[in-house]
C-alpha cells in the first residue's frame, strides 16, 4: 500500500486536518461503543499507520471522552458541532478516521465488518464483506 494523504473536517468545518500515512485497514465496527458514539448501526473507521496529522484549524476545539473501562475507545469530536475527529491509538500505533469526515473518497475500500456479534438487528449488512465477531487478528 502507498502513502497517501487525507484531509477531512468536522460537520461545521470549525476543524480541519490533513493526515498522512499508509492506509492499512478500513472497517465497519458494529460494537456498542461504535454505534452509540455515532448514533449509526455502525461506525466506519479507516485505519493509518502514522506518517503526521496537521491539524489546518480548530485543534483547540476537539474534545475526547474516553470510556472509563475501555482499554482503546476514546471518542474525539469537535466541541462545536459533536462531528467526530480522527483520534491516535497508541495502544495499537494507529490513527482511527471516522471515514464520514473525509473531504474525498478514501484510497481502500471497506474490508470487513467488525463485532459482528454485537450488531444490532435493524443494521445494515449482507454486503458480501468478511464477518468478525471481534477485532480482526490479521
Amino acid at each position: 500500500m502507498t502513502q497517501a494523504t487525507f484531509s477531512g473536517s468536522c460537520l461545521c468545518g470549525s476543524v480541519q486536518y490533513e493526515i498522512s500515512g499508509e492506509p492499512q485497514r478500513f472497517y465497519h465496527c458494529h460494537c456498542q461503543r461504535c454505534r452509540k458514539a455515532s448514533g449509526t448501526g455502525h461506525a466506519s473507521n479507516l485505519l493509518i499507520k502514522p506518517g503526521a496529522i496537521k491539524w489546518i484549524k480548530g485543534e483547540a476545539l476537539i474534545k475526547s471522552y474516553k470510556v472509563p473501562e475501555a482499554k482503546r475507545f476514546t471518542n474525539c469530536f469537535c466541541s462545536n458541532c459533536g462531528g467526530r475527529v480522527p483520534r491516535y491509538v497508541k495502544e495499537t500505533d494507529f490513527f482511527v478516521i471516522p471515514a464520514g469526515s473525509l473531504d474525498s473518497d478514501p484510497t481502500i475500500q471497506p474490508q470487513a465488518r467488525i463485532f459482528w456479534d454485537s450488531r444490532v438487528s435493524w443494521s445494515c449488512g449482507d454486503d458480501g464483506l468478511p464477518v468478525y465477531s471481534e477485532y480482526v487478528t490479521s
